[in-house]
């Protein structure tokens, strides 16, 4: 006889494994799980089945694009990201996207099916377990866990672990494959619990003495810096924990810079802000590390980065500050890993935050020197321009100039839109010219890079924010990888927005091996060699629901936004922009001096 536990009941009446997962993700509010059906899912179908009213299953067109809407949807919604696809090739095309939303903080879910097992060992159609194939090992080396059911038995316990993992701090992907007969099998002595505080606590902890320590050692330079990464973006949404910290920058003058990833996490429009370094940074960090006169950089606080290659330029030197260097992460294994720290801390951001605020009173203002440091932040701000290609963004011209693509976009959306970047020479313009203040929000997945996260990750935001403009910047290349989920868009009436930079070509390559690999005895070998076939991607778009158009200049784009912005919101249909832009214009990923081309 099962005895109840606190925090828990006895279900009343048996449940097979299918049913009790589909009351775990009711404990975690999801209501949203993206995949594609097939064989391997055939008994867990049936239970999703019969509760479609509780748990929507939305089929998409491919696995890969399932994960990038999933990670899309966790990303704006906070909500787990469940990806539920079949056994094999279903599996392995799953794998790109979730490996993705592991680099990237992502919380997700992906549950794989597989054949039953009283076939493995014996070459059954898209086997994965005892064959050739072994998905448990492929997910294991790129997710945070994962695991086969291969009894009811082991159900709760293997799967609620993967809840705790996928939903700590920081966030992370897990896996979890069932066998077709296990998911029908029932789960014995079950004892459900009533919230998911009964199987997992978020990390929330921070050393006060530790904070006051890092405020003292920042306040002990004159020219201090704050550096936000994506692993404060959870924190920073939390109003109170976002105003303790712009009161921390306003008393004490002190400015901050986000990284590429974490852009927008604090309002890029405030006095204090740089806005980004990094990847395609901005104008304006560099001047305070680096100034060509005046008080020298000499203190860095991170809190949230793992100062990964693109957000430190590929650990630019530049970045070291001449005192002390305070890295802020809960992941230790970050800490002090790719660049010389003077302290490192092992805290929750947003408690972290809360605890130096605590500790300010402490340490008054030198007011004076608060006084002069935004000064400089001024005087910075006013004799330079933010972008790298200033008169470009500024500019009218046909093809369009992609920095003014991002002025006409920015001027059209509205305060809370949600913008999503895909890879390549999109996601450079968007992170240099876009000017982010919450409740904007600008998502990037550069910690991987994979092609075509913007295009299927624009969905999920748009399935788990209805209400609010979703829009995505990607390129003609990624577009084509994934564009079978405008379809995906149509089918459930979702009106995403995609606006896609056509140049015909895989132009982050092309300039790429322009810029490191000029060749001198054939200067334009380069400019033909990843081009893409002159695509008609409007006439794709609307081959798979969407309305489509194509604009030459920013007054086109300007002049149809309007139009696109009621279709999308108003009559919840997909939307595409094709613009043709300036095949000449260089990356900001790739800074002056730029090589002939």
């Amino acid at each position: 006889m099962t005895t109840a536990i606190r925090g828990a009941a006895v279900a009343p009446a048996p449940l097979n494994v299918g049913q009790t997962l589909l009351r775990y993700l009711a404990l975690e509010g999801v209501d949203k799980v993206f995949g594609v059906p097939g064989g391997g899912l055939a008994n867990l179908l049936v239970v999703f089945k019969d509760e479609r009213a509780k748990v929507e299953y939305i089929v998409c067109r491919q696995e890969t694009g399932a994960a990038y809407i999933a990670d899309g949807y966790y990303r704006t919604t906070g909500k787990l990201g469940v990806v539920m696809v079949t056994s094999g090739p279903g599996a392995t095309n799953a794998l790109t996207g979730t490996m993705s939303a592991q680099s990237g903080g992502s919380a997700m879910l992906t549950i794989t099916g597989e054949v039953a097992e009283a076939y493995l060992g014996k070459g059954y159609l898209q086997e994965g377990m005892d064959t050739g194939l072994n998905i448990d090992a492929i997910y294991t080396a790129a997710t945070a866990t994962s695991a086969v059911i291969v009894d009811a038995s082991d159900f709760q316990t293997l799967f609620e672990q993967a809840l705790r993992d996928a939903l700590s701090i920081p966030r992370h992907a897990v896996h979890i494959s069932m066998p077709n007969n296990v998911s029908a099998e029932p789960v014995p002595n079950l004892v459900m619990p009533k919230s998911p505080a009964s199987y997992r606590a978020t990390p929330q902890g921070a050393p006060r003495e530790l904070a006051c320590q890092t405020l003292k050692m920042l306040l002990s330079a004159s020219k201090p810096l704050v550096f936000l990464g994506s692993g404060s973006r959870e924190a920073l949404r939390n109003p109170a924990t976002l105003s303790d910290l712009t009161f921390l920058l306003e008393r004490y003058g002190i400015p901050v810079m986000t990284t590429a990833d974490g852009k927008g996490v604090f309002p890029e429009t405030h006095e204090l802000s740089l806005r980004n370094y990094g990847f395609s940074s901005c104008m304006w960090p560099s001047q305070w590390m680096a100034p060509k006169d005046g008080a020298p950089y000499d203190g860095l606080l991170v809190i949230g980065s793992a100062l990964r290659g693109l957000a430190t330029n590929n650990w630019n030197a530049i970045l070291l500050p001449k005192g002390p260097f305070i890295q802020v992460d809960l992941d230790q294994t970050v800490i002090g890993r790719s660049m010389p720290i003077t302290l490192g801390v092992v805290a929750e951001a947003g408690a972290f935050i809360r605890e130096m605020r605590a500790c300010s009173t402490d340490f008054p203002p030198d007011e004076r020197q608060a006084a002069q440091r935004k000064q400089v932040v001024r005087e910075i701000k006013q004799q330079s321009s933010p972008f790298l290609y200033p008169k470009e963004y500024d500019s009218d011209a046909a093809p369009i100039e992609p920095g003014a693509l991002v002025r006409v976009l920015q001027g059209a959306l509205p305060k809370d839109a949600i913008i999503m970047l895909d890879s390549g020479n999109c996601v450079s313009w968007g992170v240099n010219c876009f000017v982010v203040d919450p409740p904007m929000q600008i998502h990037s997945s550069l910690a991987m890079g994979p092609m075509g996260f913007g295009v299927g990750a624009v969905v999920g935001a748009k399935i788990g924010q209805p209400d609010r403009t979703c829009i995505a910047l990607v390129g003609d290349g990624a577009f084509m990888m994934h564009g079978a989920e405008v379809s995906t868009a149509r089918h459930y009436n979702v009106g995403a927005i995609w606006v896609v930079l056509y140049d015909d070509d895989l132009h982050m390559v092309t300039q790429g091996q322009e810029y490191y690999f000029a060749d001198k005895t054939d200067p334009r070998v380069w400019a033909d060699l990843y081009r893409l076939g002159n695509p008609d991607l409007a006439q794709f778009a609307q081959g798979l629901g969407a309305d489509a158009y194509v604009v030459t200049s920013p007054p086109e784009l300007e002049k149809i936004m309007p139009e696109v912005l009621a279709k999308a919101n108003g009559e919840h249909r997909p939307q595409v922009i094709v613009a043709q832009v300036n095949r000449s214009a260089f990356s900001p990923y790739f800074p002056p001096p730029i090589p002939p081309h």
